[in-house]
């Protein structure tokens, strides 16, 4: 790959699957012998916890190795890069304090490109291939600072009743960064937590495939317990339980996220 390409897993809607894909993602590319770094934008911290204890968290709250005391500061994000354990897989953490990460960026001289610019000279190196970044579930100036420093957005989308719920408000929003970065890509929507058995899922599959010039990757994951018990253990699935459906499921959409990037 001749640059590092920039990816932000994001959904306004809670509880669609979206850190658990990142997590999972990440890691098959690290799998696969790609140099991949995380960055968890959510306070919730689920991205840090999928690899790390709440002991570890702590520590990098502590001394600020996180990616709110890099946005403060306005540093060259390689300060606060921290490694998993993974060969190839590196994450700059998130913290609580991200809860007044809104707050911070209405104080700040041209507030949408914050994250670009302490993220630039990460890819000028080019020593990763992808950079994935958790965006929370919701849409605002972090948001928008997320997708203007990413080339491309993967949209997981919970196949349940609830699940579309909001995607329209998404896509306005998305719209609206185009003005800032018109060069912003929708790589696609994932379906996850899909149930075969429920009428639903049918449902959630026709509406969005009638959605026109969006892809829908074609590899959906399905419910599976293992992902808890990953996630209970602070591992990702694709590691934790590497035989699973869910994680063999895992492995199948990242080759298609892989192509995805490289049409």
């Amino acid at each position: 790959m001749s640059k590092t390409v920039v990816i932000a897993f994001a959904n306004n809607k809670g509880g669609s699957g979206k850190t658990t894909t990142c997590s999972n993602v990440g890691c098959a590319l690290a799998a696969m012998g790609k140099k991949v770094l995380l960055i968890d934008g959510d306070m919730q911290q689920n991205l840090t916890l999928s690899y790390f204890d709440e002991e570890k968290a702590l520590e990098f709250a502590q001394n600020g190795k996180n990616i709110y005391e890099a946005i403060k500061s306005e540093r060259d994000l390689s300060a606060y890069i921290v490694e998993t354990g993974y060969e190839g897989l590196d994450m700059v953490p998130s913290t609580s304090l991200m809860s007044s990460i809104e707050f911070d960026l209405f104080t700040k001289w041209q507030r949408e490109w914050i994250l670009k610019k302490c993220l630039e000279p990460v890819r000028a190196k080019g020593y990763y291939d992808y950079i994935l970044i958790d965006a929370p579930p919701t849409l605002g100036g972090w948001v928008m600072n997320i997708m203007c420093a990413s080339d491309s957005i993967l949209i997981p989308v919970e196949a349940s009743p609830w699940g579309l719920f909001g995607l329209a408000n998404l896509f306005d929003f998305y719209h609206k960064v185009l003005e800032l970065s018109p060069n912003l890509k929708v790589l696609g929507i994932a379906v996850t937590k899909a149930d075969e058995r429920k009428k639903y899922f049918k449902q959630t599959l026709e509406t969005l495939q009638a959605m026109e010039g969006v892809y829908l990757f074609e590899t959906y994951v399905r419910v599976d317990s293992a992902i808890e018990w990953s996630q209970d253990n602070s591992k990702p699935v694709v590691a934790y339980r590497k035989t699973s459906r869910s994680a063999l499921e895992y492995i199948e959409l990242t080759k298609e996220i892989i192509k995805n990037v490289n049409r």
